[in-house]
């Protein structure tokens, strides 16, 4: 049997985050393109170093982006929206960031998750445009690595059917006109590629894990059997990831040469399609055997054994070894963990040490023996000693958990009755202004604090900045005429990170940054142990700033089911058995806020329909334990305390009932992007509960005008009444410079008055 070792795909950015730091200089305006672009082929070229070095047999190219996979292939095709007034033959730099961040003509295209991960992808927009090949940015990558290092690699493309789904602006009849223009495309692209060499060509069309009907399998087969034709000298291995592959006795037998499995997260469903179907001889089998999502070290003993029963079961002849979708989820390399405990440390694999399982396993599989004779007793050691460690038997924690009654997940008056009793004791204005929660982090901000970590000013000192930059802020903001203010959040990092260093049970890594979004890199805690409240982590902050000024000020937490997706998690016990840790430490962090005053807590949940399952069949049992999770923690408050949350950045049509069934007294939402598609949903569907829809967008630079927000915010009316409804951005302000966010809050603040005179008048 022929076995090859290889990836889907590997992280883009670098081991210290070289890719962000050329991006985000290039947007400066401190590297010119021509060295912009010497500098992130730099970057690609070392990815694909570094995997030769660790030994990886089959290398990928097509997995490096300039902002997101998505987006190039878009602009590949040149499916450009007209607002972008796009004309030439290839899209430029230019064109090509307004479409991710906005530019001052032109909002920015819609930005939502990847399947279920924490990477967000910028949402290609068809407006019946004349396709082309504008540039076959992929060809030029195989052919760099070909030139410049002698590596002739797997080129790997979105395939057709997910970058169709994932796309919007078509309806069903526009979708077959859609089909019609876009694969002669991919044949020509797939032919410029097999012309230069390509030996085998990754096609990755994860959306064929999803539930799919007769008719969406018949499209399938049809696309494949007309690149078959079309391209019958292309090798293609078609990868799925996240789940089993649907449908899988019909699409395992489409015509291409090799068909790549996730053998982590859909191992029982594949396992289960092959028992019964079989595989057919001819192909290739990807077997994703390493898990790409997660960052512990795998059992090497239990994928070997799981390997070779595959093998035996499809009879294989010829296998890749590989990891169970791309390594782009997971931090490039443990080796710079230094500040770990060392059991933790052990435990862990990113990137690299992925690879280099990858590589173990392959070898015995080949050899029949392990490479290294102690990588399979180091393995289970490592893993032994994390699952024994003191942190992860809190007694406290367990005591907790046992005590929970069912009350604990109800608030016991409704909202209609809750809504009275707020509103009287509040006194706001209709339609009040707000902000999601955090405030720009100047320059002077990062540096005070990367001062502080190193210590290289006191605690004294930085809590003094600290509280400086919230007094002006809170002035900031009586100056711009808000009406419920916030503090800020000059003192936290991240918002999974801040708590997480508060709470027992997490621990955080120095280097390990993954990609969320664009140039956007994020750290996310480890949850290892058991996780409990041990003090007040937000009331100090809070209730300083509630000093300085006779506007309500929001307490800021972060809700348990986010900081859970947001974080890498144990794999010992259930997701919802660490949610509901989560949940009771943050329920004390509540009492304390109301303890202190605070009329108004926010407990943001972004990430509350990232958890969900691929497929509609298994949303019922995550949805509930998610839900009971953010009640948990907000539901033992007084009637006049105001419970907000915070959504951005997915789709809502079909998730309005999960939405109410949080009974969260106001709901934040993103609207921007989407171009008022939630405004449609519901009209569908009532929501009876306080809303504020976000009437811009915090991710691109450019300011709105009183008016495009006053477009917004009429459209929202014809939906929401003037009792449930809210004003606000459409997420927090961290990454927005001072000048913009001020002349956009002011925008805002004076589109919110007009509407208020308006709706006088017509009284």
């Amino acid at each position: 049997m022929k076995v090859i070792s290889t990836a889907v795909g590997y992280p883009y950015i670098g081991e210290n985050r070289e890719w962000k730091r050329c991006l985000e200089a290039y947007w400066k305006g401190e590297l010119q393109e021509e060295t912009y672009l010497t500098n992130m082929k730099s970057i690609r070229l070392e990815n694909l170093k570094r995997q030769q070095a660790l030994g990886l047999e089959l290398l990928t190219v097509g997995d490096f982006t300039f902002y997101d996979r998505m987006l190039d292939h878009a602009t590949m095709f040149g499916m450009v929206p007209d607002r972008y007034q796009w004309k030439d033959d290839k899209v430029d730099l230019s064109t090509y960031y307004a479409m991710a961040r906005g530019a001052n003509n032109a909002v920015a295209c819609e930005m939502t998750k990847w399947f279920n991960t924490n990477y967000h992808y910028i949402v290609p927009e068809y407006e019946d445009q004349q396709l082309r090949l504008t540039r076959n940015y992929i060809l030029d990558y195989y052919q760099e690595a070909k030139q410049e290092l002698g590596i002739n690699a797997k080129p790997t493309i979105i395939g057709p059917y997910t970058f169709v789904q994932l796309t919007k602006g078509y309806d069903e009849k526009s979708k077959a006109l859609l089909y019609v223009k876009l694969l002669p495309l991919y044949v020509q692209l797939l032919q410029q590629l097999v012309d230069a060499g390509a030996e085998w060509i990754q096609v990755e069309e994860p959306a064929l894990v999803l539930s799919l009907s007769e008719d969406d399998v018949k499209l399938v087969q049809e696309i494949y059997k007309q690149i078959a034709t079309e391209v019958p000298r292309a090798q293609i291995m078609l990868q799925t990831y996240f789940e089993g592959l649907s449908a899988y006795e019909k699409l395992s037998q489409l015509p291409v040469a090799g068909i790549g499995l996730d053998f982590v997260h859909g191992k029982k469903e594949n396992m289960n399609s092959i028992r019964k179907y079989g595989f057919p001889e001819q192909k290739v089998l990807g077997i994703g055997i390493v898990n790409g999502r997660d960052i512990w070290r795998g059992n090497l003993a239990e994928m070997s054994t799981d390997i070779n029963a595959i093998v035996k079961l499809t009879n294989a002849k010829h296998t890749w070894i590989q990891s169970s979708c791309s390594l782009q989820h997971v931090p490039v390399t443990t080796k710079t963990e230094t500040n770990l405990d060392k059991t933790l440390t052990n435990a862990l694999a990113f990137a690299d040490e992925k690879v280099s399982e990858i590589l173990d396993v392959s070898i015995f599989i080949k050899e029949g023996e392990w490479s290294n004779k102690n990588c399979l007793s180091q393995s289970m050691q490592a893993i032994d000693a994390l699952a024994n460690h003191e942190s992860r038997k809190n007694e406290v924690v367990k005591e907790l958990l046992l005590h929970v009654q069912p009350e604990d997940f109800q608030r016991p008056m409704s909202y209609v009755d809750r809504q009275v009793l707020q509103q009287k004791v509040l006194q706001l204005p209709d339609f009040p202004t707000t902000t999601i929660g955090s405030f720009p982090q100047s320059p002077e901000v990062k540096r005070t604090r990367t001062a502080w970590r190193k210590k290289e000013i006191t605690d004294a000192v930085y809590e003094e900045f600290v509280r400086k930059e919230t007094a002006r802020w809170i002035q900031i903001q009586e100056d711009i005429g808000l009406d419920v203010f916030v503090h800020g959040e000059f003192e936290r990092t991240d918002m999974v990170e801040y708590f997480g260093e508060k709470l027992s049970g997490f621990a955080f890594t120095d280097n390990a940054w993954v990609v969320s979004y664009g140039s956007r890199c994020v750290k996310p805690p480890i949850i290892y142990g058991d996780v409990e409240w041990t003090a007040p982590m937000t009331v100090k902050e809070v209730k300083e700033a509630q000093q300085l000024t006779s506007k309500h000020v929001k307490g800021m937490l972060t809700g348990p089911v986010t900081i859970l997706n947001w974080s890498f998690v144990r794999d010992d016990i259930s997701r919802d058995q660490v949610a509901n840790q989560i949940a009771l430490a943050l329920r004390e962090e509540v009492r304390a806020l109301e303890n202190a005053g605070i009329a108004i807590i926010q407990v943001d949940e972004p990430a509350l329909r990232e958890g969900l399952p691929l497929r509609k069949e298994n949303w019922e049992e995550y949805l509930s334990w998610s839900v009971n999770s953010f009640k948990l923690a907000t539901s033992r408050v007084e009637n006049e305390t105001q419970i907000h949350t915070h959504m951005c950045y997915c789709e809502f049509n079909d998730f309005i009932g999960p939405i109410r069934a949080l009974d969260a007294d106001v709901i934040s939402i993103e609207t921007s992007r989407s171009h008022g598609e939630l405004i449609h949903s519901l009209k569908q569907r009532n929501y009876e509960l306080g809303i504020g829809l976000g009437v811009y967008d915090i991710h691109s630079p450019r300011v709105p005008s009183v008016d495009e927000i006053s477009k917004i915010l009429n459209d929202a009316l014809e939906v929401i009444t003037k009792e449930q409804f809210w004003v606000n951005p459409d997420c927090g302000l961290k990454t927005r410079k001072e000048e913009e966010t001020i002349a956009s809050l002011k925008n805002m603040v004076k589109a919110a008055q007009k509407l208020r005179k308006e709706q006088e008048l017509r009284v």
